[in-house]
């Protein structure tokens, strides 16, 4: 196949679309396709531009929005040579390549990706709205707000600590712990520099787990432990020693079926495709909060998804070829 992998974009995760396409690009190339790296910006990337672009790695801190350069997805769209390929690989992450917006204008050219569609990328990516379905579906989600909200009303009705956080953004960028009502307006001034929707959610105290969804079926539930802070945080996600990730988590067969029906019941309930991600806190009583769903989840093999994959058998490489043939099987 003919696959382009279209990477890069404006959002804060733009580090982390990086480091998946170099993985994806090498796993498709090693499985015998025709592979062109597209980054949004430029377009198709030449030999060495490609060897640059794909050798950075992520930083502690996720890059600062390219400030006025709007999105230029629809753009390579039109230019990018995407006409001719048999398949466009999403590694896009945030913003506008997660959103549903790109996922939209590929629909509009007739050209196949991977990944959910329009609906399902926005629906998962508006958190306030992801919630509301949740609790339709009777998956169970950490109470919340949304500012403007001041401190009396958000500890009466959520409680302390809690959590602050962009409402459209991933990789916890922007996001807030926070333990005093007076340090709350200044979580929501940082949130609100990601989004101007921003989000006052009931902190879970417990473990951290997720579970990956691969052709509507879920993989491996994993558990992630924070080795630096209280939250898994963007630098714990990503900085070598931050974090210690567990596949398969340990936990009993009871509630490890019960992470992975849950995690099942949100991908439906969000409507999303062939694969994607989804995120709980286990409090101390044994209850699960799902909190999100990442429906372009990073594919690095260190990735939170890769791990979910390989632990019941399936490789990255597999893992690419499988989001493939699920894209060009979908109607």
């Amino acid at each position: 196949m003919k696959i382009a992998v279209l990477f890069g974009g404006t959002s804060a995760e733009r580090d982390v679309s990086v480091a998946s396409a170099a993985q994806v690009v090498a796993a498709l190339r090693g499985a015998g396709h025709d592979v062109l790296a597209v980054e949004t910006s430029r377009g198709i990337l030449l030999p060495d531009q490609e060897r640059a672009c794909l050798g950075q790695g992520i930083d502690s801190a996720p890059p600062d929005r390219q400030a006025g350069s709007g999105s230029q997805l629809p753009a390579v769209v039109a230019t990018g040579g995407l006409a001719d390929v048999d398949l466009v690989f999403l590694a896009l992450h945030g913003g506008a390549g997660e959103d549903g917006t790109i996922q939209g204008a590929l629909d509009l050219a007739g050209v196949r990706y991977t990944g959910s569609g329009m609906l399902g990328s926005a629906l998962a990516m508006d958190k306030d709205m992801a919630k509301r379905l949740f609790v339709a579906a009777g998956v169970p989600t950490p109470k919340w707000l949304m500012a403007p909200v001041d401190a009396e009303r958000a500890v009466e009705q959520i409680g302390l600590p809690l959590i602050v956080k962009p409402n459209s953004e991933g990789s916890t960028v922007g996001l807030t712990l926070v333990h005093d009502a007076a340090a709350l307006a200044d979580a929501i001034t940082a949130a609100a520099a990601f989004d101007d929707a921003v989000m006052v959610e009931q902190y879970i105290p417990g473990r951290e787990l997720t579970v990956g969804i691969l052709g509507d079926e879920p993989l491996a539930v994993g558990e992630i432990v924070p080795l630096t802070g209280e939250i898994f945080d963007y630098a714990a996600k990503y900085q070598v020693g931050a974090a210690r990730e567990v596949f398969p988590a340990q936990l009993s067969a009871e509630a490890t079926c019960l992470v992975q029906a849950l995690g099942l019941r949100a991908h439906r309930a969000l409507k999303l495709g062939s694969y994607s991600r989804v995120d709980f806190r286990m409090d101390p009583q044994g209850g699960l909060w799902c909190l999100e769903v990442n429906t372009l989840p990073g594919l690095t093999a260190g990735s939170l998804l890769p791990q979910s994959a390989a632990a019941v058998g399936i490789p990255l490489a597999e893992l690419c070829e499988r989001i493939c043939r699920a894209a060009l099987a979908s109607d």
